[in-house]
């Protein structure tokens, strides 16, 4: 709400509805009573009889004001949803979010993509919010974001290690893993996604799995036991700075893999690091793993890496989901 030249304005959200103290009939009798000396007693009445007129107006546009802007908010807050899951093959629960896109009530019978995204404590409020505008300046299409988090964030830091990892951790890695990979691609493949479906409209031929550092990780290898067992939950997977280090370069076999992918299944995969990373560590495993993946020239799938230049490990992720998914996009229009 602002005042102009003329009046006051009240927006609310697309359209604003603007009350102009205009200059009225009965402004033009009072300048001529004046004039003509007339009563005062009777210009102090008319004036306010106006005033209580204009006090009325303002108030009532204002209302209406805040009650469409409540509405609005109403909306969008209806598209998000958060609940709890137990995983039984984990012996945990996990932290859902999910976000509709704008384009999900506007159409009941239109189905959606999915995404979904790892780590989700940290990086879901930035996608969630990211996406929607997006979405609003047509720069993606509307997808559904279901964030997995753990209950705090504080216990994201150390569980994500029991759940991202496969295969057990080696002495060299320095680091306490169990290996728990496997297990979090059941949790996700048979209990997560089948309660997706079934809850929403989603498109199930669709589905997008984005994670980052040990994310990242975890995006590659659900793609290797996805192939090796000859699976086709996701078709576009997003690796932000993985830690392909990780048990000496464990995932270095998953291009001779995708050898084995059926024809018909059609993947795409976006790698990406940090031109500040450690070269050794990050950018080279990344290059390797990328130009291993194109010598194949495998028709059915999809490849694309980026190295960005001057952005550290943590200011990757977010650069790197939106650009995944707009690569993956383009490439299926």
């Amino acid at each position: 709400m602002g005042m102009g030249r003329t009046g006051w304005t009240v927006y609310t959200g697309r359209e604003k509805i603007i009350v102009h103290f205009l200059i009225t009939k009965e402004i033009l009798k009072f300048l001529t009573c004046i004039s003509m000396n007339a009563d005062l007693p009777i210009l102090i009445a008319k004036i306010d009889i106006m005033h209580k007129i204009y006090t009325a107006t303002f108030i009532l546009t204002f209302f209406i004001a805040c009650t469409d802007a409540d509405k609005q908010e109403n909306t969008h807050t209806v598209n998000k949803n958060e609940f709890t899951i137990y995983a039984p093959v984990i012996k945990d629960s996990f932290n859902i979010s999910v976000q509709l896109p704008e384009a999900y009530n506007k159409d009941s019978t239109a189905s959606f993509p999915v995404v979904y995204i790892t780590d989700a404590n940290f990086h879901f409020p930035m996608l969630a919010a990211t996406l929607k505008q997006y979405e609003r300046g047509g720069l993606l299409p509307p997808v559904i974001l279901v964030g997995i988090g753990y209950k705090s964030f504080e216990l994201m830091d150390s569980l994500r290690v029991r759940d991202y990892m496969y295969p057990a951790a080696l002495p060299s890695d320095e680091m306490n893993a169990a290996g728990g990979g496997k297990n979090f691609v059941t949790f996700i493949t048979e209990q997560l996604i089948p309660y997706i479906d079934s809850n929403y409209r989603t498109n199930k031929s669709d589905r997008c799995l984005a994670g980052h550092s040990f994310g990242g990780y975890f995006s590659l290898y659900a793609l290797l036991n996805q192939v090796e067992n000859k699976r086709s939950d996701f078709n576009n997977f997003i690796a932000a700075s993985p830690s392909l280090w990780y048990h000496d370069f464990y995932l270095d076999r998953l291009s001779a893999q995708l050898k084995t992918t059926p024809a018909n299944d059609t993947l795409h995969i976006f790698l990406s690091v940090g031109g500040s990373e450690d070269s050794t560590w990050s950018i080279e495993p990344v290059k390797k793993l990328a130009k291993s993946i194109e010598q194949g020239s495998f028709k059915n799938i999809q490849m694309d890496y980026k190295i960005y230049n001057n952005l550290g490990h943590m200011d990757v992720a977010q650069l790197s989901f939106i650009k995944g998914l707009q690569q993956f996009y383009k490439m299926q229009q």
